[in-house]
């Protein structure tokens, strides 16, 4: 049973906070500079046994961590359910604080779940890969910008091919001196990014944690290397979906929904997902049916019933979540059958 609640605004540079008891006495308020050993000096003032909440920024998981590692009974909040902290009139942070340790103590904190800090570091690296990707590919448009503007003709499928842009760049009598060397940039950011793509990626799966994961993913039809890293990184578990369809939501590829006076009303898809998964999988699902007679009946299917084109991929990619939840919740039943006996 918890005496303390400790509402904690994190910044990049201070954490504003708020210790209070159970019927709302205030006990102390105030800031803390916002690094480690400031934070470990406060954390021996607060008194025992308490509870905190935080909401989820791009300051608080280090903050979580570290706390966590002393000892502390922490919770991350949901940063777009936790709406009362700014609805009101009056904003700042010792009023933030106040309300995330009122919200702790009548048991109404909107947490969520917040992944392990070893999936936390890949799951960082997996993101920065797709940094690189999009890097390549606005070098790539780049390349043909160029070829367009001087009036180059060239073949658009062969273009990044490196045998194909040499001969480009040798014989192509309109490929203009001033434009060689900015043609011959792009070239070399293309290639290294590429290296770096290749490099990351094999990295990432023969890390020991996730080597036998992504192997029993990617048994699934049409799920590659880059799917099957993107879903264990982005979801952590599979238990923390208690169905497919929440499964589904958190991917961003379910509607909006209200409900009032007895109308319901679906909007388009919403914006509360996660975009990494979610951009991944639409991708994987516009190829899959090429891949998989399952997925491409299920394709034919939408088709078939009057969807175009987006909303017939949507359905394949909500399969194809259904796949990796259930073969991701039978590698996990089978890792941990395995650990117990």
């Amino acid at each position: 049973m918890h005496s303390h609640f400790v509402g904690l605004d994190v910044h990049k540079q201070v954490v504003a906070f708020c210790v209070k008891t159970a019927d709302g006495n205030i006990v102390a308020e105030g800031t803390v500079k916002s690094t480690r050993a400031e934070l470990d000096q406060w954390v021996k003032t607060v008194p025992e046994p308490w509870v905190g909440g935080m909401e989820s920024t791009l300051f608080s998981h280090w903050i979580y961590y570290h706390l966590k590692q002393r000892g502390a009974e922490l919770q991350m909040g949901h940063a777009a359910r936790m709406k009362a902290i700014c609805s009101g009139k009056k904003k700042s942070d010792k009023i933030d604080a106040r309300t995330i340790a009122d919200l702790l103590r009548c048991n109404m904190f909107p947490s969520c779940y917040v992944i392990s800090p070893e999936l936390g570091a890949l799951r960082r690296q997996m993101r920065f890969r797709r940094s690189v990707v999009n890097e390549q590919t606005r070098f790539k448009n780049s390349t043909a910008g160029l070829l367009m503007q001087a009036g180059v003709e060239y073949e658009r499928r062969r273009l990044h091919g490196k045998r194909y842009f040499e001969e480009l760049m040798r014989a192509n009598g309109w490929v203009e001196d001033a434009m060689r060397p900015l043609l011959k940039f792009n070239r070399e950011q293309i290639e290294t990014l590429a290296r770096m793509d290749k490099a990351l990626l094999r990295m990432l799966q023969k890390h020991p944690e996730l080597a036998a994961r992504v192997a029993a993913l990617t048994k699934i039809e049409a799920v590659g290397a880059v799917t099957a890293l993107t879903w264990a990184l982005e979801t952590g578990t599979p238990k923390r979906f208690a169905s497919i369809k929440k499964a589904q939501s958190y991917a961003g590829l379910t509607s909006a929904f209200w409900e009032s006076a007895g109308k319901e009303k679906h909007g388009p898809i919403s914006k509360q997902r996660n975009a990494h998964l979610q951009s991944v999988l639409i991708e994987a699902a516009k190829l899959a049916p090429a891949h998989s007679e399952k997925l491409k009946a299920v394709y034919q299917k939408s088709r078939a019933a009057g969807a175009d084109e987006n909303v017939a991929t949507l359905e394949v990619a909500r399969k194809m979540v259904a796949y990796l939840l259930a073969a991701d919740r039978a590698f996990f039943a089978q890792h941990e059958g395995a650990a117990a006996a």
